[in-house]
């Protein structure tokens, strides 16, 4: 039973050295971090506050001040005071005082009611969004305007961006454009201009004409067949082009001639007539690209079947994945699918047969 005693008491003294040991290694820490951080102020969140003054209030001031701790005896004492008053007065359940902050929708809508509208002013945002079912101050719109660095609408830039120009005259609207092929003739490999127009709400397009010289004379008698009676441009109201010289007697024509107003895209931006710009990716890509022409004919047979097949034949993403003409046939469910070619089978439309 003795020998039991002792055993207990030396594994005591080693538990006590081994602690102590411990102690002293913290408070060595601490010493250096309290060195490391000087007179600058630790901030402690309510949660870390909360686990130091539990943890304080067990140890007692006496042994808070033998740690040497970063915060003192009394400062942690106050922490527990503090906690014990709050759970008391119930501050918790009061509501707070002042101005709740604007929801984060509703931010997001000035935002975009500001960008795409850039000449609407805090008034005007503040109309739209009660339209919406957000009912806010025009004062709070000019907040928010000011605090993501939108100037207020007179001094806003009031440019119309093209996707607006676009979609406000989109009923009318159509772009022309130039692409060229090499073709072998009796002189050898000669470049063929190919004007193509197109309608860009339906995608539907036009060859308006094929030439080795665009010329003055030339582009300017492809202009009256467009916009003669049945042409391609009778209802065209806007037409895209660029700043291509050879487009100088289109667009003199148009200012003369008619009332369709020609639209320059700006230097260096072949995006800007991105429409028609794909179309002229696919023609290439599906056609042009995988033949060789001999003489103006051959091309010209080529340009016509690729174009029936783009109208008739060819699904376009742009339409969400419709056909610009489609036939009757078209969703039938019964009878044999069959297909038809264009250009040798470069060209592929699949169907049902239901006869």
């Amino acid at each position: 039973m003795q020998s039991w005693y002792l055993f207990l008491l030396t594994m005591g003294g080693c538990m006590t050295r081994e602690q102590q040991h411990v102690i002293d290694y913290l408070q060595t820490e601490n010493n250096i971090l309290r060195n490391k951080i000087g007179k600058k102020r630790v901030q402690l969140n309510d949660n870390e506050r909360r686990r130091l003054a539990v943890k304080g209030k067990q140890l007692g001031r006496k042994l808070l001040s033998e740690l040497e701790a970063i915060f003192t005896p009394d400062t942690i004492l106050r922490w527990h005071r503090e906690l014990i008053a709050r759970k008391w007065d119930y501050s918790s359940k009061k509501k707070q005082v002042g101005r709740s902050r604007v929801r984060q929708k509703i931010v997001e809508q000035i935002l975009r009611f500001a960008k795409e509208n850039p000449t609407w002013g805090a008034d005007r945002i503040q109309g739209a969004l009660t339209n919406v079912g957000f009912h806010i101050t025009d004062t709070t719109v000019r907040n928010v305007l000011k605090s993501n660095g939108i100037e207020p609408a007179p001094d806003r830039p009031a440019s119309m961006s093209w996707e607006t120009f676009l979609r406000a005259h989109w009923e009318a609207i159509f772009a022309i454009d130039f692409t060229t092929v090499e073709v072998w003739t009796k002189t050898g490999l000669t470049t063929f201009y190919v004007m193509v127009v197109m309608e860009l709400k339906s995608r539907r397009v036009e060859i308006a004409g094929i030439t080795t010289n665009p010329k003055k004379q030339w582009i300017t008698q492809i202009a009256r067949n467009l916009t003669g009676d049945d042409g391609f441009l009778e209802n065209a109201s806007h037409l895209i082009l660029d700043r291509d010289t050879c487009f100088q007697p289109l667009r003199s024509f148009l200012k003369d001639q008619t009332e369709i107003d020609p639209v320059l895209l700006p230097p260096k931006s072949p995006n800007m007539n991105a429409y028609l710009e794909r179309f002229m990716r696919s023609l290439k890509s599906e056609c042009l690209n995988k033949m060789i022409f001999f003489g103006h004919y051959a091309l010209e047979r080529a340009l016509k079947e690729y174009v029936a097949h783009y109208h008739s034949d060819r699904n376009h993403q742009g339409l969400d994945n419709q056909l610009i003409e489609p036939g009757d046939e078209v969703g039938c469910v019964a009878g044999k699918v069959e297909f038809r070619e264009r250009l040798g089978g470069l060209l592929k439309y699949y169907y049902r047969d239901a006869a």
